[in-house]
């Protein structure tokens, strides 16, 4: 049994397990399937789950004409419904082997979309360096009205009318307790109080759907509406572990107080859970660990794109771990016109929602689009690395010591006597960073999330 068979037969036991899902392949496309398609999974259709997840794996969906790419090509079971770095050049390497003894050997994958050298090279392009190297897709923007890309050869406006970013995939699961949840919203949207896709900017599951099969299975067919509501049902029966199912089942049934998703925990993965309750649950909170909680605004810069800001004081008051040439290659500069009619320049590996709205450079920076991302869930968290919209923390504690540096930033750059609630917990103190002596026991908590 190869790791992928492994992998769908675990995943197939742990719906049986925690769906129910009795018995799966009864409930395939048969008579008795459109006579029981109100049998609930989950709360959704036994029927529709299955379809979705068949589908899910299926590289030859009828009619649609795609690349040949299935969901599973991207977000991998194996890996936890992600890509991973190590993934994909195991998977690279092994398709060249395939190669010396086939010419025509195929992996789905390696679809010249998501080659660097596309935009030159069209269909014959063969260089996946960003997908090879850091696991990302490209993912194609037009360009707001208001913003122009800079061409590096003249540094000068180009007449470009979209521009590629590079993302990582994300994950699958408890996809049923982040999107929308209609707090604390954003003054702009779409989707101004979140959403899927890590700009927020997808509004549904079956949205989401349709813009992976258009945009990276290349489909030239539409879907039926049943297919993305198959798969939407698939994706909302995924849970990381039974407790957030359970979690996600007490929220559908009014329960109160919920239920703690957290497994047991020491006495140092508790002192763990107080600093991040203290440090992190101000924008990973609420049930999914996806909602930024009031006074704290809804979209964030965290600083991990590519440049990072670096202080110009001296000593320096942060220190961000500088991007890799992988992926500060990936940084572009943009030609921005404000209200005014004044022009700025910014650089940025991905300008994050700014992207959707052209919102930038007006207002205080934590009032714009610029680098904004959404909130997304951290459930697993030990098994999902790297980490970061760009792959950019190899681990956990690349992680903790970069919101560390993040958190010396915020305070370094407020203006007198303001204390920015991401940083506060009384509006008065900068009191939010944890503590050297807290690392530890917060990156304990964190692996047992």
């Amino acid at each position: 049994m190869n790791s992928l068979q492994a992998a769908v037969r675990k995943l197939l036991i742990s719906l049986l397990i925690y769906g129910p899902l009795a018995s799966p392949l009864a409930w395939a496309e048969t008579p008795a399937t459109r006579e029981n398609a109100d049998h609930q999974c989950g709360g959704e259709s036994c029927a529709a789950v299955v379809r979705g997840l068949f589908a899910f794996f299926d590289r030859d969906l009828r009619g649609l004409d795609g690349n040949g790419r299935s969901c599973n090509d991207c977000h991998m079971v194996t890996e936890q419904f992600r890509l991973t770095p190590a993934a994909v050049e195991s998977r690279f390497q092994l398709l060249q082997k395939r190669r010396r003894h086939n010419p025509h050997a195929d992996d789905p994958l390696f679809r010249p979309i998501d080659a660097d050298d596309f935009r030159i090279n069209g269909e014959h392009a063969s260089d996946y360096s960003n997908l090879r190297q850091n696991a990302l897709v490209r993912i194609v923007f037009a360009l707001p009205p208001n913003m122009r890309l800079i061409d590096p050869a003249t540094n000068q406006p180009s007449d470009e009318t979209t521009v590629d970013v590079w993302r990582m995939v994300p994950g699958v699961t408890d996809l049923k307790l982040t999107g929308a949840d209609g707090l604390n919203p954003w003054p702009r949207g779409p989707n101004a109080t979140g959403g899927y896709q890590l700009d927020g900017r997808i509004a549904t599951l079956q949205d989401q759907a349709l813009g992976a099969l258009l945009n990276h299975a290349q489909v030239h067919n539409p879907p039926s509406q049943r297919l993305l509501d198959d798969l939407s049902s698939f994706q909302r029966v995924l849970f990381t572990n039974g407790r957030v199912r359970t979690l996600s089942e007490a929220i559908d049934e009014g329960v109160t107080p919920l239920p703690d998703a957290d497994p047991p925990l020491s006495s140092f993965e508790q002192q763990g859970k107080a600093t991040f309750t203290r440090s992190c649950a101000q924008c990973h909170g609420g049930p999914g660990q996806s909602a930024t909680q009031p006074p704290v605004v809804r979209f964030h810069e965290i600083s991990s794109q590519c440049p990072r800001p670096v202080d110009t004081v001296t000593p320096a008051r942060w220190n961000f771990l500088a991007c890799p040439p992988r992926l500060a290659r990936n940084a572009r500069s943009y030609e921005i016109t404000l209200p005014t009619g004044a022009k700025i320049r910014r650089t940025s590996s991905d300008p994050g929602r700014a992207l959707l709205t052209g919102f930038a450079g007006v207002g205080p920076p934590a009032q714009d689009d610029w680098n904004k991302f959404d909130v997304i869930g951290l459930r697993g968290l030990r098994n999902t690395a790297p980490y970061f919209h760009n792959n950019s923390a190899a681990t956990l504690e690349e992680v903790v010591d970069h919101y560390i540096e993040f958190y010396k930033r915020v305070q370094a750059i407020a203006p007198p006597g303001v204390v920015p609630p991401v940083a506060s917990t009384d509006g008065v103190h900068f009191d939010r960073m944890p503590l050297p002596e807290e690392r530890a026991a917060l990156l304990a908590y964190l692996r047992k999330l």
